[in-house]
């Protein structure tokens, strides 16, 4: 039994970064969608608060702590919701959540399928990395 079996999380009060229907060219031959799929869209997703908060181009660098809590099949509504949680000199790390649910379903009816922490690095048009700006406010 997962831990998410025991104590269901609550769906995130961030903003959604994505939201994508799962089709049929995204699974394998169990009917079931690829991972690859959903870290792609993870990725994508989860690089735009790193890009608003780099003013511009990021590079992913790192996926830590990837974990896959439920599976995800065709005709499923995916969301992405992402939060930064640590920036550095160059670098944001940003925790990235999937949820899934059917079709159709309550928004309050979804349920995570996967997490990760992705790290994308600011980088300049030589795709070197370079310094965060300072944060306005």
């Amino acid at each position: 039994m997962t831990a998410d079996a025991i104590n269901p999380p609550s769906l995130p009060t961030t903003k959604p970064y994505g939201r994508i229907i799962a089709m049929p060219a995204d699974t394998n031959p169990d009917g079931d969608i690829f991972g690859g799929w959903l870290l792609a869209q993870m990725d994508l997703h989860g690089a735009t608060p790193a890009f608003e908060r780099a003013g511009g181009r990021c590079a992913t660098v790192a996926l830590d702590g990837m974990v896959f809590h439920q599976p995800v099949t065709i005709g499923d509504e995916v969301t992405i919701y992402a939060r930064i949680i640590h920036t550095g000199r160059t670098s944001i790390r940003v925790h990235v959540e999937a949820w899934k649910r059917a079709r159709g379903q309550a928004e309050i009816e979804s349920v995570r399928v996967t997490e990760g922490i992705f790290t994308y690095v600011a980088i300049d048009e030589d795709r070197k990395p370079r310094v965060l700006p300072e944060v306005q406010g």
